[in-house]
Formats: C-alpha cells, sequence, structure tokens
C-alpha cells in the first residue's frame, strides 16, 4: 500500500495538472474533505468543489514544506501553494493538511490554511 506522503504526492501532481478525473481517482467513494468552508462528504460533493476551484484558478503550484507522520495511514503536511486566476494575479496559501488513507486512497482531509494572499514580486504580503 502507498504511503500517505505518496498519495499526497500524487494527489498534488493531478491537482497542479488540473485534472479533476486524477484527483477524484485519490479519494475512497465516502470520503470527507474538511476545509474553512464546512465539510464535503462522498465523491459528488468533492468533485464539485474540485470543478469550482479549476474553474476559478486554472493554475496551481504545491509544494510540500514538511511532513508530520502521524501513522501508518495518516501525516499532516506543511503546504505552500500558489493559485493563478485568469487575469494571471497569483496569490499564495499555506497551511497544515492532515490526510488519512485507506487502501491506498484518501479517506479523509482536513485543511487548515491561512487565507489567500496576493502575491507581488515572487513574494507574499506579510
Amino acid at each position: 500500500m502507498p504511503t500517505p506522503r505518496e498519495v499526497a504526492e500524487s494527489y498534488w501532481a493531478a491537482e497542479c495538472r488540473r485534472d479533476i478525473a486524477a484527483v477524484m481517482t485519490h479519494y475512497l467513494p465516502d470520503a470527507t474533505y474538511q476545509d474553512g468552508g464546512g465539510l464535503l462528504v462522498g465523491s459528488a460533493a468533492i468533485r464539485t468543489f474540485y470543478e469550482g476551484s479549476i474553474r476559478d484558478f486554472p493554475e496551481l503550484e504545491v509544494a510540500i514544506l514538511r511532513e508530520f507522520v502521524g501513522s501508518a495511514d495518516s501525516s499532516a503536511f506543511e503546504v505552500h501553494a500558489v493559485l493563478t486566476d485568469h487575469a494571471g494575479s497569483r496569490s499564495v496559501i499555506e497551511g497544515l493538511i492532515a490526510i488519512t488513507v485507506r487502501d491506498g486512497k484518501i479517506d479523509h482531509i482536513r485543511c487548515y490554511e491561512d487565507p489567500l494572499i496576493p502575491e507581488t514580486g515572487g513574494q507574499a504580503h506579510p
């Protein structure tokens, strides 16, 4: 079985390609996704979330800065991400994302993220 890190890296690579079909292959049908916007349960709700993200932000970059291993099936990742909208405006989002896997797929994601910060000159505003 793949480790949480391997699942996370593959999942974020698919998300950065903005490949919703590939993103969804990383989730179990009854998975949950929770962030500041609330709790999403199941593939249909999670897919709708990603459709909106891809629609609004056609480009995404994600870097894993650090991993905090919880168990064989869970880790938290400190991440730095940059979302780019249709006008080319880039926004930084940073935070901690906890991922639990089951049977090699995402069972639960919980995001603790800072609000989007506009990026200027390659640097986020403080």
